[in-house]
């Protein structure tokens, strides 16, 4: 097997959780801290304040801010905010200490390979990678929003090959979403490491010779 020259990496559930979305963190913590409806109501709620920020949410806008606008958005359709804004400011608490966890282990593997992110996300992806301090890490950040094309779509994963001058073959994508990240991947001819919880409910790999890690610093003990 050619060793990858390129490795591209998921950046929410991926990069700042250890294979955890960001709607099953904001729940969990909401639970926590008080919540006592329904998933499906939460989750109306979650999808409902996501989707307003794509296209909307200022460029410049880094992660404290971006996790401000989801919790407004959820505050305002749950009627519950007191409770979403102290899960809020966990979830901003728990991204942070994750991303700079990530940070030592881009760090170290960039002397191997050449790093990028592809995310969907709400078109300040570079402004979160520079005040978390991921963004001098990586070669290339493909924002959906300003790609005009989200993850499954070949598209966004070109784009981020193009930049690094790489081809599908010469590379790895790590992340967490079966029908996002490692279905993409596989459609673009391109290896894939799932970032699988233990004891994560989601089925199996989606093809026989997937790599599988618990969590994200397991990446360094795999022969990619």
């Amino acid at each position: 097997m050619t060793p990858a020259r390129v490795l591209l990496f998921d950046f929410g559930g991926t990069l700042d959780a250890e294979g955890v979305p960001w709607k099953d963190r904001f729940f969990r913590l909401a639970v926590e801290e008080g919540f006592d409806g329904s998933q499906e109501e939460f989750d109306r709620a979650f999808y409902g304040a996501t989707d307003a920020l794509e296209g909307t949410i200022p460029r410049q806008a880094g992660l404290r801010e971006t996790v401000a606008r989801v919790t407004n958005g959820l505050s305002s359709r749950l009627g519950r905010r007191d409770l979403v804004l102290r899960a809020g400011e966990r979830f901003a608490r728990d991204s942070e200490r994750q991303l700079a966890q990530s940070a030592g282990l881009l760090s170290s593997l960039r002397s191997r390979h050449r790093l990028g992110i592809v995310s969907n996300f709400y078109g300040n992806l570079q402004a979160v990678l520079d005040e978390t301090g991921l963004a001098p890490l990586v070669g290339v950040a493909v924002d959906s929003t300003l790609a005009g094309c989200k993850k499954p779509d070949p598209r966004i994963f070109q784009a981020a090959l193009d930049a690094l001058g790489a081809a599908p073959g010469e590379a790895v994508f790590v992340g967490d979403s079966q029908r996002r990240d490692m279905a993409g991947a596989r459609g673009m001819g391109m290896r894939h490491v799932w970032l699988r919880p233990e004891g994560a409910g989601n089925g199996g790999p989606c093809c026989p010779d997937d790599r599988v890690i618990a969590r994200l610093a397991d990446l360094s003990e795999l022969d990619l």
